[in-house]
């Protein structure tokens, strides 16, 4: 099922503590808030595509143990990013010190832009709107960003202050000096869609 988007300007602007409320009053649907405030409703994945988040949310977490920087976050967590958007990126990560420096409300959303998400592009989602939300995560200040497209084979690498890299079908991605010694392996993803196997 293919995201939904619902303007509700015509009945009121939300806050984003009415945002919260809604979201908490709504637990079963997974929402995200545009910076024009928009409601989106994300639909459950199919079960490929949760399988592949679980395996990318779960590299990246072995890897944060081992080296013990940040925090990893899966696709349920909600991130106000400074234009006033609240996202849920596939697989998210922050340094430590960020989070501990906000002091956060551990019930609410995080006001910050990470420093490292993965989107991936399940079979109903379209190309062109997991793009521009890359591309909003980028103008807000998240430092890397991988867009997986087994549909293409692809992955497109999200810099601040460069243009977007596209690699194709490749075996694994380097996360460079942001997640230093972190190599995502990629293999596995791809073959399987290719294959039509798990």
């Amino acid at each position: 099922m293919t995201a939904l988007t619902l303007n509700v300007d015509a009945i009121a602007r939300l806050t984003l503590d009415q945002f919260h409320e809604l979201c908490r009053a709504n637990r079963d649907i997974r929402l995200e808030l545009t910076a024009k405030g928009e409601l989106v409703l994300m639909p459950p994945t199919g079960w490929q595509s949760g399988k592949w988040n679980a395996t990318l949310t779960t590299a990246l977490s072995l890897w944060n143990s081992q080296v013990g920087l940040g925090v990893v976050f899966d696709s349920s967590t909600g991130f106000i990013l400074p234009n006033g958007s609240v996202r849920s990126p596939d697989v998210a990560w922050v340094t430590s010190e960020r989070i501990k420096a906000l002091n956060p409300d551990p019930e609410g959303f995080l006001p910050l832009a990470l420093d490292f998400v993965i989107e991936l592009r399940s079979a109903s989602d379209h190309l062109k709107s997991l793009q521009n939300k890359m591309q909003e995560y980028i103008d807000n200040g998240v430092r890397l960003g991988y867009l997986l497209n087994p549909q293409d084979q692809t992955v497109e690498i999200y810099r601040m202050g460069q243009p977007v890299e596209i690699l194709q079908w490749p075996a694994e991605v380097l996360a460079e000096a942001v997640l230093p010694g972190f190599v995502l392996n990629l293999k596995d993803v791809f073959a399987q869609h290719l294959n039509n196997r798990w």
